[in-house]
């Protein structure tokens, strides 16, 4: 039986959750009945999640759940049906470029650098928005992201495309930074990368929450993911089989059994 459909059964007795993450303040996020289709293939079934302000939100769910999707889609990368509330604002048809100059940025999984110019040329292009809509304060922004990446900043004027893994995470993170977001999206940022990395970027994740960074991060890693989060959803076969405050999820023995427990099915990816 599926995490889902154990879900729905424990519903049936039961009054259903308060839904996507009701309590938190101020949300700068706000998906509603999110729906993405693949030809006549639905990818994502009324989705619907909340992320509030300084907020670190975690999807987790194994491989084709529709984590990845689901962050294109509120991004405006995927066309959509449903509803997504930035900032207080639903746009009917949203555009990759005002959602970024609105404050939201995504960092995809697989970090789409570019490879044959400087870490610091990337780090600029990262405020390109920012700098057409008239704010001057890249340099500053550049200096705060070097303080949280000291690597990239030993680095800046090395080729993007001869970086370790580790690094070049540490540079799509620094990139999406330097366009001041409100909301930060990363899709699966501990993918590929060694434990001690890991760590560390799930140190910078935190750091980022503590200076006000609201965060949806999209994470197999359900171990880590769980321990950095503030509030959680469970993502199975495109729809959300379950969602609570993260502590609580990391101790739920549905969660444990597929996802954290030493004979879980997704171990194997969750190691640190």
């Amino acid at each position: 039986m599926t995490m889902q459909t154990q879900a729905q059964t424990q519903t049936q007795a039961h009054p259903p959750p308060t839904p996507s993450n009701a309590g938190a303040t101020s949300p700068v996020l706000e998906v509603k009945g999110l729906c993405v289709s693949y030809g006549k293939v639905e990818a994502l079934t009324n989705a619907t999640l909340t992320v509030g302000e300084g907020q670190i939100v975690t999807v987790i769910g194994p491989n084709g759940a529709g984590k990845t999707t689901m962050l294109s889609a509120i991004m405006g990368v995927l066309e959509a049906k449903g509803e997504v509330c930035f900032d207080g604002t639903v746009e009917a048809v949203p555009e990759v470029e005002r959602r970024v100059a609105r404050g939201m940025n995504l960092v995809p999984e697989k970090r789409e650098l570019f490879g044959e110019m400087s870490v610091e040329d990337n780090l600029v292009l990262g405020a390109f928005q920012r700098y057409r809509s008239g704010h001057r304060d890249h340099g500053q922004t550049m200096e705060e992201v070097y303080g949280l990446f000291p690597r990239l900043k030993e680095r800046r004027t090395q080729l993007a495309g001869t970086l370790s893994g580790g690094e070049r995470q540490m540079l799509a993170v620094g990139r999406a930074l330097m366009a001041r977001p409100k909301l930060l999206m990363l899709d699966e940022p501990s993918l590929g990368l060694a434990p001690l990395i890991v760590r560390e970027i799930f140190r910078i994740i935190a750091e980022l929450r503590r200076r006000g960074v609201s965060i949806l991060l999209v994470e197999q890693n359900a171990r880590a993911a769980l321990q950095v989060a503030d509030y959680a959803y469970v993502l199975e076969t495109g729809q959300v089989a379950m969602q609570g405050p993260a502590h609580q999820l990391a101790d739920d023995p549905r969660v444990i059994e597929a996802y954290l427990g030493l004979g879980g099915k997704h171990q194997a990816m969750l190691s640190t």
